[in-house]
Order: structure tokens, then C-alpha cells, then sequence
């Protein structure tokens, strides 16, 4: 099956290690790291460590767009970037050794030209062949139009393509103009999307029931945290909790999530099963540290967890 991803707001990922966070001092930092990340960067990434053949498409641009490329050909990952004029932005996580906490730090990213959108439009047209799964994942530049990804999703729509969209704010809102395979909101993005600043959870199932049968999406996968996450479909909804585990670090956990789930859609397996091995993967990212993903040692220490 042929599988794309797409990322046009990747980032450059750096982690470190700080003895502890003072105001005003000068850190040193170790335990230095650099990872490609962005939404459909990361799950590219853990479908490759699914031994899922796909190919990544990212915008590119600058000595960090040079950096992050390099680093997905060294994990040997089917690439298509598209080079941009402005810098591909970075992102900072520090850990702070003395309280095991996590600071992140995300930096924006710039605008693309119109130029540079026909050129990802394009691209894309061009790889997401008939029957693909194409996944649009991770945020918008601030200066872009929301509804860049409906756009992009109105050009394929002749294609017969399983659509995968994972965003947030209003992008996220506006790709509710049209249909697709699967969306995953966390429970804040769920209760935005239906006018509100909460849901409880007979809220949540309802409304997540209602956006399939208006027929926005054939499944709506909501992330609940540490709780797990459930799945609504036409056969219903399904809860998958989470086994307990050490969590050194949620960076990249809702891209695994997302990659599980492709793997299991490609498999041909059930609703129920597609839940659980989004969760799998969400769960194997979090006992890794930094910006590292799900490992295939952690993939099948969680898979044991929840026999």
C-alpha cells in the first residue's frame, strides 16, 4: 500500500540535560540530542521502525532543513523534500536533572510562498497515488491560511485516497469542511470543535459518534492522556487504556499514536485493534527520553503489557 506523510511545519529537535534550572545563571548543558520532528516527520519515522514503507514529505530550508534531512537519510527513510526559502525551525526540550522535569520550548514557524504551496501541492499530487493512505500531520504557520490543508485535501479528493488528518487550533476546525478517513483530537481539541470549553465523557462519545454520522470522519480517535484513548466508529465506540509504564518523556507520543494506527489500517485490522496499536506506539514513545520515538524493543514490551 502506497503510504505518504506530510509536514509543512517540521522542526529541527534538540534535547539536553541541565543539573538544575536557575534563573540568571549560565546552564551547561549534556546529554545533548538532535532529532528530525514535526507531525508527519515522527510518523514516518516509527512506521520505518514498523517496517512500514512510506515516504515523507517536509518543507526544507536552511543549515536546520539541511540538518534534519540528513538525519532521516541516516535512518535510511523515504524522503521528499521540498526546499523553501526560510529556515526550518527548531524546537528545545531541557530536563532539569534535579526535578526530572521537562521544559519544552516551541519555536513558530515561518510562512511558505505561494510559490512554495504549488510546489507542495504538487508534490503531493504527484506521490499520493489512487487507494493511498495520505497523512496530514502537525500544526500550520501562523501566517498561512487555516484552510491550506481543506485546499490540499479538495485536490485529491477524485483519488479515492484514506485521508489522515492530525492537527490542531483552527486547521483543525476547518478540515471539518470535509471528510475523512480519521482524525485524532485530544479531549481540549474534541471540546473545541463542538463549541465548548469542556465535555464530559458521555459529551465526548456523543459528539464524537455525531462527527461520524454526518460523516466527517469513518474514525474519530480521541487521546486521553495517561487514561489511554477511545475510538468511535460505525461499529461503535471502543476504550483502550494504557499499561503502566516509567514516562520519561511525551515528545512525539501523539505522532506515534498516529503511526500505530496506519500500521494497523494497512494490516486490514479492526477498529478495536487500530486503537491498541495506536496506543502501543503513543505508550513505547513515552519510556524513551528526549526527542527519541518508539523503539522495536518498547513496541513489544508494551504489546506484552497489554496481552
Amino acid at each position: 500500500m502506497n503510504i505518504v506523510t506530510l509536514t509543512i511545519n517540521p522542526a529541527l529537535d534538540k534535547s539536553a540535560k541541565i543539573d538544575q534550572l536557575i534563573p540568571e545563571q549560565k546552564l551547561k548543558c549534556h546529554a545533548i540530542q538532535y532529532q528530525a520532528g514535526g507531525g508527519g516527520v515522527n510518523i514516518s519515522r516509527v512506521l520505518h521502525t514498523l517496517g512500514v514503507k512510506n515516504n515523507c514529505v517536509f518543507t526544507c530550508g536552511g543549515d536546520t532543513g539541511q540538518t534534519l534531512k540528513r538525519l532521516l537519510e541516516e535512518e535510511k527513510l523515504d524522503i521528499t523534500p521540498v526546499s523553501v526559502t526560510d529556515w526550518t525551525r527548531e524546537n528545545l526540550a531541557i530536563v532539569d536533572a534535579k526535578t526530572d522535569l521537562q521544559y519544552r520550548f516551541g519555536m513558530p514557524g515561518k510562512g511558505l510562498s505561494d510559490s512554495e504551496v504549488e510546489v507542495i501541492k504538487n508534490t503531493t499530487n504527484k506521490l499520493v497515488t489512487e487507494n493511498s493512505i495520505f497523512i496530514i500531520s502537525g500544526s500550520i504557520p501562523d501566517s498561512m491560511s487555516p484552510d491550506f490543508y481543506v485546499e490540499l485535501i479538495d485536490s485529491l479528493t477524485a483519488k479515492n485516497v484514506k485521508l489522515i488528518i492530525d492537527t490542531s487550533g483552527e486547521a483543525l476546525k476547518s478540515s471539518l469542511k470535509k471528510t475523512v478517513f480519521l482524525m485524532k483530537p485530544n479531549q481540549g481539541e474534541l471540546a473545541q470543535l463542538a463549541g465548548k470549553d469542556f465535555l464530559t465523557k458521555t459529551e465526548q462519545e456523543a459528539f464524537a459518534m455525531e462527527l461520524i454520522t454526518n460523516k466527517r470522519a469513518q474514525y474519530v480517535i480521541v487521546s486521553l492522556g495517561a487514561r489511554g484513548a477511545f475510538l468511535a466508529s460505525a461499529q461503535g465506540i471502543f476504550y483502550q487504556t494504557t499499561p503502566s509504564v516509567k514516562v520519561k518523556s511525551t515528545i512525539g507520543a501523539g505522532d506515534s499514536m498516529v503511526a500505530g494506527m496506519v500500521y494497523a489500517i494497512a494490516q486490514g485490522h479492526s477498529p478495536k485493534d487500530i486503537l491498541k496499536w495506536g496506543v502501543v506506539c503513543g505508550v513505547a514513545t513515552t519510556m524513551t527520553g528526549g526527542t527519541n520515538l518508539a523503539s522495536k524493543e518498547n513496541i513489544q514490551t508494551v504489546l506484552e503489557l497489554l496481552h
